[in-house]
Formats: structure tokens, C-alpha cells, sequence
């Protein structure tokens, strides 16, 4: 008697940057990709609108240098100057 055995096949996804286009697979690593997302909800001009935006590690840090020269410019006349720029947006160090 011969059996069968039907087992799930794996289903490799390349994704890829949002900004570029490119690939964010990296070799021997899989897929290096970072996020911005956000859900508006009750009071927003955009209530109910869902966004993720994927980003290939280039496309990614160019996105925060930009937000951390807005942020410069937004707190550049404050008493106390922002001695954290560089970690901006920093969660963890390995």
C-alpha cells in the first residue's frame, strides 16, 4: 500500500521597499525591512484609515535623517537644546 503524505509547501516572499522597489531580502539574513505604520482613530482628520509603508534599510534611514531634520528645525529656538538627536527614534542598541 503507498501512502501519500500532502505537506504544506513554503512559500518564499520576496518583499520589497515601498520607496525603491528593490528587494529587502539580504543574503544568508532573509528579509531586513522597517516599518512606518499608523491607524487613525475617533477625532482624526483620517479616522479609520490604516498606512504601512516597508522600507529597504536605505530607503529607511533617509526617511529618519528627513524626520530628524524636521525635528531639528521644529525644536532649533527651544531653551534646551535636543542632545538625543542622533537616537531619535532609537528603541534598542544589540
Amino acid at each position: 500500500m503507498e501512502h501519500v503524505v500532502n505537506q504544506p509547501s513554503e512559500t518564499v516572499i520576496d518583499i520589497t521597499c515601498d520607496v525603491c522597489c528593490q528587494s529587502t531580502r539580504v543574503g544568508g539574513y532573509g528579509q531586513q525591512f522597517g516599518t512606518l505604520q499608523a491607524h487613525w482613530g475617533h477625532g482624526s482628520k483620517h479616522d479609520g484609515e490604516r498606512y504601512e509603508v516597508r522600507l529597504c534599510e536605505y530607503c529607511f534611514f533617509r526617511t529618519l535623517s528627513h524626520l530628524r531634520r524636521e525635528r531639528m528645525v521644529n525644536t532649533m529656538f527651544d531653551e534646551e537644546p535636543d542632545t538625543t538627536e542622533d537616537e531619535f527614534g532609537l528603541v534598542r542598541i544589540k
